[in-house]
Parts: C-alpha cells; structure tokens; sequence
C-alpha cells in the first residue's frame, strides 16, 4: 500500500518537473518581432496616408478663393504680376506662316487650324507656337520654361504639374526672359522659380475656366500632332509674318469642331526653319 507521503511526494515531484519544463521553454521572440514589424508598417503606411490627405486638403483650402465662380469670374485678376489682353480667338494661319506676336511667348492672337496635343503632354522639344496657342484657345494652361534655368528638381515639380492632367501642356522655351512662364488665353504670368505658389493659383484660376476662352467645350486631343510636333524656330519672324490682327476668320469652323470635339484637317507640320517664334517683347 502506497503510503500518502508518497504520493503527495510524487506529485510535487511531477509538478515542479513540468513547471522546470515550462520555466525553459524559450519565447517566441521571432514571432513576436514580425508582429511588432507588420503593426509598424500599418502604422507608417496610416500615417502617410493621414499626411498626404491632410496636405491635400490644405493645398485645396489655400486654392478656393483660385477657383472661379459666379461671383469671382476670373479669380488670376488678383495674382501679382499677371498680364491680361484681349485676343479676338479663331484665326488661323498655314502651317508654313509665322506671327509678328506682341507677347513672348505668346498668349493669344492668330494661330494654325491645328492645335498642339494638350492632353496634360510634357513636351521634351520645344514647339512651335502658333500650334501652343491654339491650344490656349482651348482652355488650356501652357507652362514654358527657359531650359537653361530650369533642371532637375525644378523641371520634375513643373512636370507633377502637367503630366496627364487634361488640358495642361509643358514645353520648353529658348531664351525665355524669366525662368517659368504660365499662358492661358489672354493671361501670362512669370515667374522665378517652381515653388512659386502663383503657378498653382494661375493654373486653378484659369484652366478650362469658361469665363476667359473663347471655345468653350473644344476638344485638347491631337494624336497626329503629338506624333510628330512642330519645331520651334529661334529667328524672329520676318516682314511677310501675320499681324496680330490678321489671319483667316474661321469661327463658323471653328465653332462647330468645338461642338462635336474633332480634329481639324490634319496638314503637314512646317519643315524646321518656317516655324513660329515671336520676337521678344
């Protein structure tokens, strides 16, 4: 018979055995540290989000007196430095003819039948303008840059601004007067550097803004002009160049693509050395 010593003997025995057993057992640190990693990313990624959101909506906040409206028609008005003209819209002229234009570059005036692509394209040539300034006719937002100023870090904070955003088109622009200049129709401002917080003003104030072009609802897509640009030609224009008050009035044309969002008659792009440039203003 077992005595009751024993027993109790034996089982405090078992029990400080198992106890020694759970005591060695080694944590799971590896599972423990992936845990903690997985909720470290979950939180950078939250928090990234959270301050890209919030940027947003500040960014959003400090444009909304940019933004046009029954009462603030043309908010850019307000814009330090802006130049504003009035520009009688569709006249065109051949792809082979230049403009005398009286702004550089230009923001309006007589320009070819054929738009250049505005479909938020960066342009790495510069083009030629009569082809940009149709574009503005559009409602579109041209931002040139002179090529010799504005690099790297710079071009890249332009080109977030453009690259595929309808109705935007960036190029360059040799021997630009200032580093970055914004057109739209009938408004231009310069400026000294991309960080400038007027170049997103310009763009919110006047891109496809109704009040400040003439066709409203035309369309910015030209896929044969994109695939091959017209070139930009550094000479100014000689004396048979178009006056700003010529070029053929096409508005009866001009008025009906808008409507139904076509392309013009494609025609050839001017050989380099008939493209337009406007002479320094």
């Amino acid at each position: 018979m077992t005595s009751g010593k024993k027993t109790k003997a034996t089982r405090n025995s078992v029990a400080a055995a198992r106890s020694s057993v759970v005591a060695s057992k080694p944590k799971p640190w590896g599972t423990i540290i992936a845990v903690i990693a997985v909720l470290g990313l979950a939180g950078g990624v939250f928090g990234y989000a959270y301050s890209q959101i919030h940027a947003n909506n500040v960014k959003e906040a400090a444009l909304a007196k940019w933004k046009p409206s029954d009462t603030n028609k043309d908010p850019s008005t307000q814009l330090a430095g802006i130049v504003t003209k009035e520009y009688k819209g569709s006249r065109h002229v051949e792809p082979t003819q230049r403009v005398a234009y009286d702004q550089t570059p230009s923001f309006g005036g007589p320009h070819d039948a054929q738009w250049a692509d505005c479909t938020g394209v960066v342009y790495d040539k510069a083009v030629r303008t009569e082809n940009m300034v149709h574009g503005l006719e559009h409602g579109a937002v041209w931002i040139a840059y002179n090529p010799d100023q504005v690099k790297d870090d710079a071009l890249n904070k332009l080109k977030v601004k453009v690259e595929g955003i309808p109705y935007m088109m960036l190029s360059p622009y040799p021997g630009l007067d200032k580093p970055i200049s914004l057109q739209s129709w009938g408004h231009q401002l310069k400026v000294d550097n991309a960080d400038d917080e007027r170049i997103d003003q310009f763009i919110s104030s006047l891109l496809r803004n109704p009040n400040t072009y003439p066709e409203v609802g035309a369309s910015c897509e030209n896929t044969a002009f994109l695939s091959n640009p017209a070139p930009f030609v550094a000479e100014k224009p000689g004396a048979d160049a178009v006056p700003m008050d010529g070029g053929k009035d096409d508005s009866q044309t001009e008025g009906q693509q808008g409507q139904q969002g076509q392309q013009p008659n494609m025609s050839t792009p001017p050989a380099s050395g008939s493209a337009s440039t406007p002479p320094s203003s």
